[in-house]
């Protein structure tokens, strides 16, 4: 794997990062990457009312506040493939809770769609219904097993989402 600085493209007003998908868009199996064996694992597979609404990874090298590498959301038409690395441009960041520790997920779109997210630039260039898709998904997908163990906190803006980025590098580096 990359070193921490390869994973970040800061020659372009940190705009890109590299992100590893796994959960594909639309898909009820919860897949995880083992950090200790190096492999994709199925976690569970979940209700079928809980398909992921968007395609749903993590950034290497990097810890987020809940000691998971730190999530992205990335946003395309057609499911991305688990395993598949994206180069993809930050957005914005859902805030989001889960039993009492913060877990960011951090948005962004593939730096090569030129065609349907091209114009996403910052979270106000987001769908407000694509919006509160997500935040309903992730408000309410562990209400089968345990109520209110979630709770989405809002959205932060393109440089709120790089600041989380960095933090979470240099978390993962310590």
């Amino acid at each position: 794997m990359q070193d921490f600085e390869s994973l970040y493209d800061l020659g372009e007003l940190h705009q890109y990062v590299n992100t590893i998908i796994e959960v594909p868009k639309g898909s009820t199996n919860k897949v995880e990457y083992d950090r200790g064996t190096k492999v994709f694992r199925l976690d569970r597979v979940e209700p079928a009312i809980f398909a992921k609404p968007v395609n749903y990874g993590f950034i290497p090298q990097t810890t987020d506040e809940d000691h998971d590498p730190l999530d992205t959301l990335v946003i395309t038409e057609e499911p991305l493939t688990t395993g598949l690395v994206v180069r993809a441009r930050v957005v914005a960041v859902l805030n989001f809770v889960d039993d009492g520790e913060n877990d960011h997920k951090i948005v962004c779109v593939p730096a090569d769609d030129r065609n349907s997210t091209a114009h996403i630039k910052d979270v106000g260039d987001l769908n407000e219904q694509w919006k509160q898709q997500v935040e309903f998904h992730f408000n309410h997908y562990k209400d089968l097993k345990k109520p209110g163990q979630t709770h989405v906190e809002g959205w932060g803006n393109a440089e709120a989402a790089w600041e989380i980025i960095a933090a979470c590098g240099q978390r993962y580096k310590s």
